[in-house]
């Protein structure tokens, strides 16, 4: 997909698939619901099947669906997607120690497959890059896997939530759902004090500032909460920024 065959000859590879297999049923039930949201907003069947195969990112297509379907002006729905993707930032910063020696066209395409709970899986299992070739083989392996696992439950569930949409009654509560997912891997990120209290603020601010039109609450409460901890980063004693580096 977007390694050398290397990579998927490395019992690592199967590692990754391994460790994935606990996260899979909850990225698959997300997938679906976000495959018959895209049907139930009124997007046409070609386009879900396009958004489903491309897009890949789940908060971002739930985010902007309903801009779309409201005629929001462009740049409100990419700045929508940029803000709720702006973690990927952070991801790619951290990945870059580990993927620096790649190719860019491989860089690239792992940036792509990579999401939140492979990201997080990885850096558990490697928490600093290996200065041999060997060990960033074995890196790349696990990394490989667990994209693979991911990126095929999305992807399959998200083309059966589409092909099944119209089948599916209103009443099953598959939003809640997708909100129950999206809370699951809120809880599974929140390890330190500082991401609690960035997400409080954040909800906090999405709740306050609901009534704005066009869904713009969701970028005030990541501004709120990106605005919180560059500032709590910046009021650390030096010693305790070095710890946390």
């Amino acid at each position: 997909m977007f390694f050398a065959r290397a990579h998927y000859s490395h019992p690592e590879f199967l590692v990754g698939i391994r460790d994935f297999t606990r996260p899979a049923p909850g990225i698959a039930a997300w997938g679906l619901m976000t495959g018959v949201a895209m049907v139930k907003s009124g997007i046409g069947l070609v386009e879900s099947l396009l958004m489903a195969l491309i897009v890949f990112a789940g908060s971002s297509q739930l985010a902007s669906i309903p801009l779309i379907l409201a005629g929001a002006p462009l740049w409100v729905i990419w700045a929508t997607g940029f803000c709720v993707n702006l973690r990927f930032v952070v991801f790619s910063l951290h990945l870059h120690h580990y993927l620096s020696h790649l190719p860019a066209v491989q860089r690239v395409m792992t940036g792509y497959f990579t999401a939140d709970l492979s990201y997080v899986m990885f850096v558990r299992r490697y928490p600093h890059p290996s200065p041999d070739p060997a060990g960033k083989l074995a890196e790349q392996a696990y990394l490989a896997g667990s994209n693979l696992m991911n990126w095929g439950a999305w992807i399959s569930s998200s083309l059966v939530g589409v092909a099944l949409a119209n089948f599916v009654p209103q009443a099953w509560g598959l939003g809640f759902a997708g909100i129950l997912c999206l809370i699951g891997i809120l809880c599974s990120l929140a390890t330190t004090r500082l991401r609690i209290l960035s997400a409080t603020v954040a909800g906090a601010v999405g709740v306050a500032a609901f009534a704005l039109p066009l869904k713009l609450n969701i970028i005030a409460a990541i501004a709120a909460a990106v605005l919180l901890c560059l500032t709590m980063e910046k009021l650390q004693p030096p010693a305790s920024q070095e710890a946390r580096s």
